[in-house]
């Protein structure tokens, strides 16, 4: 297994971009240059969410996130943000529907990024991540299946890690609080491969968060662009693989319990999904620990 994790493992990644993905398509038809997440910080939140076929779901989520973050800003004007749309290769209109929402709001606050092919959640929230201008960011299910008003709850759970070690910090939403009702109304099977990949979760990678696949995660800036710029999966186990970065390179993180509602429509397919997972949280810890992916560990300033 060592030796196929080996051989099978790629180098640091590079953030490889379609010439089509280095644009972006304002409110007025045009084509601008998308930013980088090395430059300085010009919002005060990004808002990433990632978008596989989501035509159907996506306007739900949409629609309460601007809602909240419209009212906020009218409370404080100093408050700014953008929301980032990344559609990850959908075969669906939902570039389409997102682009209705940066008319109606302006490409000022809404953006949406169009992948030429599916990379998958990680990759899709990675692109997202290095082309957002927040001094935090927050990752988002495109489902709606948290409250957005909750991020109030991650910013307070970010704000009590003070003083953040070289400005990185990260702030999880949790389910764990929810897990007996959620067992209640699942099959034995189901059950079985929930235990079992959070057994992993805990023996392989990460022993401190209950929670890892939370798609609720809000970061500063310089925590996203470290653990970013390190991260190898780009499917579903993308989350654990970026809290084992996080814990290695001593990164605080906290677990804040979030609402959350299941949504119908998941594009997780029960036993192969968690089988990948299960292969991909397997291959992190053997990769890292023979030394073919490797952290930079120097002090940033």
């Amino acid at each position: 297994i060592c030796m196929v994790a080996h051989v099978t493992a790629r180098n640091m990644p590079t953030l490889h971009r379609h010439e089509e993905e280095k644009f972006f398509v304002n409110d007025e038809g045009r084509k601008e240059s998308l930013p980088s997440i090395h430059d300085p910080a010009t919002r005060e939140l990004s808002v990433v969410v990632p978008s596989y076929n989501e035509e159907d779901r996506l306007p739900l989520m949409m629609d309460e996130a601007l809602d909240y973050l419209e009212k906020r800003q009218k409370r404080d004007p100093s408050f700014t943000y953008e929301v980032i749309v990344v559609d990850d290769g959908s075969k669906d209109q939902t570039t389409k529907v997102a682009m209705k929402y940066c008319k109606k709001y302006g490409s000022d606050k809404v953006r949406v990024l169009t992948l030429v092919k599916n990379r998958g959640k990680g990759g899709a929230v990675r692109m997202g991540v290095f082309s957002s201008r927040g001094e935090k960011i927050l990752m988002a299910d495109a489902d709606g299946a948290t409250k957005f008003a909750d991020i109030e709850k991650v910013e307070e759970g970010l704000k009590n890690l003070q003083p953040w070690p070289n400005q990185m910090a990260i702030s999880c939403g949790s389910r764990a609080h929810l897990e007996k009702d959620s067992i209640a109304k699942r099959s034995y099977f189901r059950t079985l491969l929930m235990y079992g990949f959070h057994f992993l979760v805990w023996f392989l990678c990460v022993k401190e968060i209950r929670d890892t696949q939370c798609g609720f995660k809000l970061l500063t800036r310089k925590a996203a662009s470290r653990t970013f710029s390190t991260l190898h999966i780009e499917r579903w186990a993308f989350d654990v693989e970026l809290l084992y970065i996080a814990q290695r390179l001593r990164i605080p993180i906290a677990e804040v319990a979030v609402n959350w509602t299941e949504i119908e429509g998941s594009k997780l397919v029960p036993f192969w999904s968690w089988l990948q997972m299960g292969r991909d949280l397997l291959f992190i810890r053997l990769r890292y620990m023979t030394g073919v992916w490797q952290l930079d560990t120097r002090k940033c300033n």
